[in-house]
């Protein structure tokens, strides 16, 4: 399948759930979407297109966080990454992927406890990689993240 291919049968698919469509190179495709879709563009690519799951990563743009969910087609080296921005800073909320993709259970745990966002549906949301007493509510993270000023050298 090739890119053109792909980007037919997303717009087919979704039509103006499609936002806009960036192709970078003949294998490097960016979708982007509202947040309220993923869990339907997931299920596509994933179970209906055949796509593998690489990782999710969140960016912590000015004005909103981004969530990008990088998958591929093996059969054709293309890579598609479905980007999402979360606009509430304050409340960043989207839907879990999980229960669609069980190999999205940990990135999704990873983002939360770095950035804070919020996954909806998400079956296990405990602390995976901070410290037991870190504090709640504090993202390292994100752009407004201070770290604490301590003399621990002694």
């Amino acid at each position: 399948m090739t890119a053109h291919e792909l980007i037919e049968n997303l717009r087919s698919k979704f039509g103006a759930s499609v936002k806009d469509i960036f192709e970078k190179s003949k294998k490097r495709l960016y979708v982007t979407i509202e947040p309220n879709d993923i869990t339907g563009f997931a299920h596509f690519l994933f179970r209906d297109m055949g796509c593998r799951f690489n990782i999710a990563t969140a960016v912590d743009s000015f004005d909103c966080f981004e969530i990008l969910y990088h998958f591929s087609r093996d059969d054709s080296g293309i890579v598609i990454t479905i980007r999402a921005k979360l606009k509430d800073k304050n409340d960043p909320h989207i839907d879990s992927i999980t229960p669609i993709i069980k190999g999205a259970e940990w990135i999704e745990r990873e983002m939360h406890e770095l950035f804070g966002i919020e996954f909806d549906g998400h079956p296990n949301m405990k602390p995976l990689l901070l410290a037991d007493d870190w504090p709640e509510g504090v993202y390292p993270l994100r752009k407004d993240f201070v770290p604490e000023q301590r003399d621990d050298r002694g």
